[in-house]
């Protein structure tokens, strides 16, 4: 059994690494930090995640808030909604297992179909359902960015991290609230979350250099590949949970 110090270290390295993707590409925290949070006590998660989930986004809102798309957003909000309340559900009812591999396969899905595309359509449509599903993964699992940086994949880098960064910050509020209902939100996760901010606000400091890289054209093929990743990283933390639990 790993000690609680040996906990917040690793969970900390794993915090700051997600801050850095999320702050230069616009999300990716959930897909580095959920894995390795879950694998270290599942006991913590979603809870601990939401929390810095809800946290990060104000930085980049701080410095990009004016290229939030507010139409697109109140259809991700709208569609979020219903999704959320479905992925509380599943919190209760699936099993981490069954869950995760199901949303892996579903953004592997996505991101094959997307990347033969030049683009996705982005309409009321398209970002309600985008919304929807994120609503279900970021509630469920923790990692709710792929559904809608997919949607977004071909807007300027800035319009993604600001649209996103707003959606992700009323989505973890949601989820937190939402999870408190159900008796899924211990105050272990709570403080564990509240600890990880500081290793988060480190990740965020160091993103900027490549945050001005990827801004350079390279935005669209650095959403395709840290969606795959984060499909990637749900199935490896499934099998090694099972492994482990066998």
């Amino acid at each position: 059994m790993i000690d609680a110090a040996s906990v917040l270290i690793l969970a900390g390295l794993a915090v700051f690494v997600g801050a850095i993707v999320q702050g230069a590409v616009g999300f990716g925290l959930g897909l580095v930090a959920a894995p390795v949070l879950t694998l270290l006590n599942p006991e913590l998660m979603p809870g601990a995640i939401q929390v810095v989930n809800m946290t990060l986004p104000l930085f980049t809102l701080a410095a990009e808030w004016r290229r939030v798309d507010w139409r697109g957003l109140g259809f991700a909000v709208l569609g979020r909604i219903p999704g959320s309340v479905l992925g509380a559900l599943i919190v209760v009812y699936v099993s981490v297992y069954t869950r995760g591999i199901f949303v892996a396969v579903m953004v592997l899905v996505a991101v094959a179909l997307t990347a033969r595309a030049l683009s996705v359509p982005r309409n009321g449509v398209t970002i309600t359902s985008a919304g929807f599903v994120s609503g279900i993964t970021g509630t469920a699992t923790g990692i709710g960015g792929p559904p809608l940086a997919l949607v977004y994949q071909s807007a300027k880098g800035s319009q993604i991290r600001a649209t996103l960064a707003m959606f992700f910050f009323l989505s973890a509020a949601q989820s937190l609230v939402i999870l408190a209902l159900v008796d899924e939100l211990p105050s272990r996760a709570l403080a564990t979350g509240a600890i990880l901010i500081a290793p988060m606000v480190l990740g965020f400091l160091v993103s900027g250099p490549l945050r001005r890289y990827l801004d350079g054209g390279k935005v669209r093929a650095a959403v395709l590949v840290v969606a795959a990743a984060s499909a990637v990283a749900l199935i490896v933390q499934n099998v090694v949970s099972q492994v482990m639990s066998a």
